[in-house]
């Protein structure tokens, strides 16, 4: 191929992405499906138990097919409903206008019975046509007409009524008859009985029949629905709650949608600046990236949720650290003296190990979190998972694609500074020229300093435990859990006016709530948080009150004992198991020493994020545990890349017997060679971090908070912890004997060796 005509492919390949781009976008924009966060819903988790005790549980399968039913009703889009453990099921509603009309039809249990004056059953909703209640008039009342399908059934029980002592002749209606709690003896001539209709029968009735009642338009429209929904013979308890109003999403998603635009700007800004015609590349990918990872996911039905949002922002940095990796090798073999296509290639070959490794041990994290998570966390983990499979997708293809057209044109085989490479720093291997260029930090003794910054994080880790204890004595807890881990209510207040804490205090007391703290974010957010688990009318009540005087809808969350207990321990398992599996990927990939500094580092990581938290009391809620996954995941990124250059450097020094004073050269020279790329793949990643915090909803400030606290500790302590143990252990350890076996004694002569003859 011409190299003329590479720089054309180059060109078109642009223009086709740019044009594919633009021309989908919008397709991709109106498939988004907006979680209940960003376009307001409510999320609720049901424990299912059966109606009557001792009795079995019919199959969830059934149970949220007729829910389902219910939900269709609602004319709600993209509904979520799942299965959790034996016996609960999780709802989330997106968009959905009348919350308290979708609660009251998904949970009412709708068994409909028709029985005598002595609540005998005379016969259930299978007596109806499947779909056959719907909404009619009768003389300008509103009705509900029910289509029979068994006629000869039906004639013969209203027969049997009919005969009946006159007074006594009289079908009654239930719904949700509770026995040996309902009778019709004891509702009559109430105002509002429990039963729907009670009606006089006179005659045999062979054909169609109707339910007479004080119905509105609406109620009967309703009652019709949930008779045609199918009857649910469970009892479902309300167990955990999260109501999101749809002002309050719609500008979350907004704002973090402009930080996330402008943090994928000021990484491509970046790469430019720092690699430059690599960097251009780079900030095609990035562009790639986005339309990748938005296709990908719709087309998989993910719903779009503000933690998703976050990781796919997040994972801007993480695509882009595998082009630091790749970059960076690039220039290494640039400054050994190669020329621009042997380095290319050689550069690629070396970082493809490194970028697995890395993402796999991302992807260990995240799977962990959708297999064990649950809401904001599954969602989370799914993008994550998504924004993996683009990089590893893209870096192996477009990028290496891309940057070949423009090496193997030849056009750049002089022009090392289009790379981020100075002339000067080249050395001529024909006059044999050695390496003359080893990075900003080649005179660092990172051994030698280590020592002071394990210090630093001891002071901070023992800052925190002692702000934890001192909390935890004044009755406030070691961390300033959220109502996700301890139980109780939130309750968000957006208001149109600036909120004054004293005043919302005293209207809170007013509306009988106790025992609560109150917690202003600017001057139009206030969270206010209780131990109490409020019920539905309590939460309309104050609900109400906040709309009339705020000018904005309240956003609710409930959380109770039983969830809470669960969450934690969910939490550990997850955090576990995470260790586990890292651990043993990287003793398989590299040695245990190298598995264990990593995970040594880990745990500094996540307790780091635990001390910062506990100094500055930020509320930790379950979101967090995603986090705290994804730093496990990003801590080891940094590691791997470390130990990936020390044990390039112990393979290459060609002895089974190291010195003390040669390890300590490894480690050093491993450091100087690799820190500039781990804190650009840091940089990277804390850019769009940084427009998230500044920018982004407050909604989701201290899972953004925690994920810059847990990348910072990250690649600090795979420098000064990981390594530095990792050099420890290796100096340290004895050295493995080698038992020598010795020798058969034989009765026979040996030979005698005589120089230059038989030697």
């Amino acid at each position: 191929m011409k190299k003329n005509s590479r720089l054309i492919i180059f060109g078109l390949t642009v223009l086709v992405l740019l044009a594919t781009v633009i021309g989908f976008y919008p397709n991709i924009q109106n498939g988004m499906t907006l979680g209940l966060d960003l376009q307001g819903g409510f999320e609720i988790v049901y424990e299912v138990s059966p109606l009557k005790d001792g009795a079995e549980l019919p199959e969830m399968g059934a149970i949220t097919q007729s829910i389902s039913k219910r939900i269709d009703v609602l004319g709600v889009n993209e509904p979520e409903i799942s299965i959790e453990g034996d016996n609960r099921i999780r709802i989330q509603l997106a968009g959905v206008k009348d919350q308290a009309e979708a609660r009251e039809i998904i949970s009412t249990t709708a068994n409909l019975t028709f029985r005598d004056v002595n609540d005998n059953l005379l016969a259930d909703a299978d007596i109806l046509t499947e779909g056959g209640a719907s909404l009619a008039y009768e003389n300008g009342f509103v009705v509900v007409s029910l289509k029979i399908n068994d006629t000869d059934k039906f004639y013969e029980l209203t027969k049997k009524v009919s005969e009946m002592v006159s007074g006594n002749n009289i079908i009654v209606t239930w719904l949700d008859f509770e026995e040996g709690v309902d009778s019709y003896k004891a509702e009559v001539g109430k105002e509002s009985p429990k039963y729907i209709s009670a009606a006089s029968v006179n005659q045999g009735i062979n054909g169609d029949a109707i339910i007479k009642g004080s119905f509105t338009d609406e109620e009967a429209r309703q009652l019709a629905n949930l008779i045609n929904s199918g009857s649910l013979p469970v009892k479902m308890t309300e167990i955990y709650s999260n109501v999101v109003s749809a002002e309050f999403g719609l500008n979350a998603f907004s704002v973090t949608v402009f930080a996330g635009l402008l943090g994928v700007l000021g990484v491509a800004i970046f790469m430019i600046f720092v690699y430059r015609l690599p960097g251009i590349v780079s900030a095609l990918m990035l562009v790639l990236y986005v339309f990748v990872t938005m296709l990908i996911y719709n087309s998989m039905g993910g719903v779009f949720t503000l933690p998703g949002i976050a990781a796919l922002v997040l994972g801007v940095g993480m695509t882009v650290d595998a082009n630091v990796i790749t970059f960076e090798r690039i220039k290494d073999e640039l400054l050994l003296g190669r020329t621009l296509k042997t380095a290319y290639e050689e550069g690629h070959h070396l970082a493809w190990r490194t970028i697995f490794d890395s993402q796999f041990t991302t992807f260990i994290a995240a799977f962990l979190m959708y297999m064990y998570g649950t809401g904001a966390v599954k969602g989370f983990a799914t993008m994550l998972m998504v924004t993996i499979f683009s990089t590893l997708m893209i870096n192996v293809f477009f990028v290496k694609f891309l940057l070949g057209l423009l090496v193997k044109s030849g056009k750049f085989d002089d022009k090392k500074p289009y790379f981020g490479v100075k002339n000067e720093h080249v050395p001529d291997v024909n006059k044999g020229e050695e390496k003359k260029y080893f990075g900003l930090f080649n005179k660092i003794d990172f051994v030698k300093i280590s020592r002071s910054f394990v210090f630093g994080s001891i002071a901070i880790l023992l800052a925190g435990f002692i702000f934890g204890v001192v909390n935890f004595a004044q009755g406030n807890g070691f961390l300033n859990l959220g109502i996700d881990f301890t139980s109780g209510s939130k309750l968000t207040i957006n208001s149109m006016v600036p909120i004054d804490e004293q005043t919302l205090i005293n209207d809170l007391n007013e509306l009988g709530l106790s025992q609560f703290k109150v917690q202003l974010s600017g001057d139009k957010v206030a969270y206010v948080t209780t131990g109490e688990i409020l019920d539905r009318t309590e939460i309309d009540t104050i609900g109400q009150t906040i709309l009339t005087k705020y000018g904005l809808e309240m956003n609710d969350s409930v959380v109770t004992p039983v969830v809470g207990n669960e969450l934690v321990r969910n939490a550990l398992i997850l955090s576990l198991l995470a260790w586990v599996f890292i651990m043993l990927f990287i003793t398989i990939r590299f040695e245990f020493d190298y598995a264990f500094a990593t995970i040594l580092a880990l745990i500094h990581d996540v307790f780091m994020v635990f001390a910062v938290f506990a100094i500055l009391r930020l509320e930790f809620n379950i979101e967090l545990i995603a986090v705290i996954l994804a730093i496990i995941g990003y801590s080891v990124d940094d590691s791997i890349v470390i130990f990936d250059r020390i044990r390039e450097n112990v393979n290459a020094f060609g002895s089974n017997h190291i010195s003390k004073d040669a390890y300590r050269k490894i480690v050093n020279e491993s450091l100087q060679a690799t820190v500039q790329r781990s804190l650009y793949n840091t940089i990277t990643t804390l850019i769009p971090i940084a427009f998230l915090i500044g920018l982004g909803s407050q909604a989701i400030f201290n899972f953004n908070f925690a994920m810059l606290v847990g990348l910072i500790a990250g690649a600090y302590s795979s420098i000064f912890i990981a390594a530095q143990f990792w050099y420890w252990v290796r100096i340290n350890r004895k050295p493995r004997v080698v038992k020598v076996k010795p020798k058969k004694k034989s009765n026979e002569p040996e030979e005698m060796v005589i120089l230059g003859i038989n030697d």
